[in-house]
């Protein structure tokens, strides 16, 4: 069946598979923090109405002293983009007609913009989804011919984190054989920055990491990101933007979501107890369930060949589950969930729960 490539715009979904738009739509598919926006951005919303009369400051401040302080970097590695997706846009421009080696399953918007661009593609599969563990031989193998490595960490879709020991043994190998290693830590936040491979910037010039503003601070609308790498591929990159593509709006308001420490500790909080009910009522119900570390799970049903029919009853109810048609060695397979308020998430298991009975037979 054709299904859009990502979560979130459900209506969209809905339109493809000609199903008609229930009165009511609860879109687990998306993943942004179900506590909503810093309560300071809602608060002091009114207060940046005035900036949308003015040209954005050229170089996205505040927002790009304010990354550089908040992870004791030096400007000149900080790119800012208008969502993590422009970065993956100028990264697949800038090594264009390279080879890229992708661990799947994983985000799709890599192999989307490398493709674009003309890059050749080698492409690697974890094996057990359940007990997901990278191929460490095999993409140390493929580096003699790669020059790029992506990988999603922790991992999109499945939420698991591979350990820091096998990430730093493969900037090691990359650095040897000259393979870039690209680290997408959209979800880090979830973990906390201790998680975070950016302390190792300035021991491995090989390495490039991609950060969502996105998903924490639950402000997909104003589309806002940024990388860390290189001053030289930093420069180089800074080179090939437009003129203002931060807005001014973001670029302040992303500026007052990282002095958002209390926020950040109780949404971790929040995500983390959120999960690991629904994770025990998955496993009570007999689903095979990935270890996330993320805001988000997936899950495989007690019987896997009635996916479809499971995808499509639960849009009937008006319940948006993030399929996995896409996403290579999932096919379909297992479902994705973003964790929402209490309310929504008491809905999906009700809905989920007698759906099994119903379906217990087939």
């Amino acid at each position: 069946m054709s299904l859009p490539n990502h979560g979130a715009n459900p209506q969209l979904l809905y339109s493809e598979l000609a199903i008609p738009l229930p009165e009511q739509i609860i879109d687990y598919s998306e993943n942004v923090n179900p506590l909503g926006p810093p309560l300071s951005v809602v608060e002091n919303w009114q207060g940046y109405m005035h900036l949308l009369s003015s040209y954005p400051e050229p170089h996205g401040e505040p927002f790009l002293s304010a990354i550089a302080a908040y992870h004791v970097i030096p400007k000149s590695r900080v790119l800012l983009g208008n969502g993590a997706a422009e970065i993956f846009s100028l990264l697949a421009g800038h090594f264009q007609r390279k080879c890229a080696m992708i661990v799947h399953p994983t985000f799709s918007e890599y192999e989307a913009t490398l493709r674009a661009n003309g890059t050749e593609i080698m492409h690697l599969s974890v094996e057990e989804i359940e007990n997901w563990k990278l191929p460490i031989d095999h993409i140390i193998e493929n580096m003699k011919r790669a020059d790029l490595l992506y990988l999603c960490t922790p991992n999109n879709p499945t939420g698991v984190l591979p350990p820091r020991n096998e990430l730093v043994h493969l900037l090691e190998e990359g650095q040897k054989m000259g393979c870039t290693v690209i680290l997408d830590e959209a979800f880090i936040d979830w973990i906390g920055e201790e998680a975070s491979m950016i302390s190792y910037i300035e021991d491995f010039p090989n390495l490039i990491i991609v950060r969502s503003m996105t998903k924490m601070y639950a402000i997909p609308g104003i589309r806002l990101g940024y990388m860390v790498s290189s001053p030289a591929l930093i420069e180089a990159l800074r080179e090939k933007v437009p003129h203002w593509h931060i807005n001014g709006i973001a670029a302040h308001i992303g500026a007052k979501c990282i002095d958002e420490t209390h926020y950040r500790e109780k949404s971790i909080e929040y995500a983390k107890k959120s999960k690991a009910k629904f994770v025990d009522f998955l496993q009570k119900l007999g689903c095979k369930t990935t270890k996330s570390v993320t805001n988000y799970v997936c899950f495989k049903l007690p019987h896997p060949d009635l996916s479809q029919r499971f995808f499509h009853d639960m849009l009937n109810s008006g319940i948006v589950l993030r399929h996995t048609e896409n996403f290579k060695g999932l096919d379909g397979k297992w479902f994705r969930v973003g964790m929402k308020n209490e309310q929504a998430m008491a809905v999906l298991q009700e809905e989920m729960e007698a759906w099994i009975k119903q379906n217990s037979h087939l």
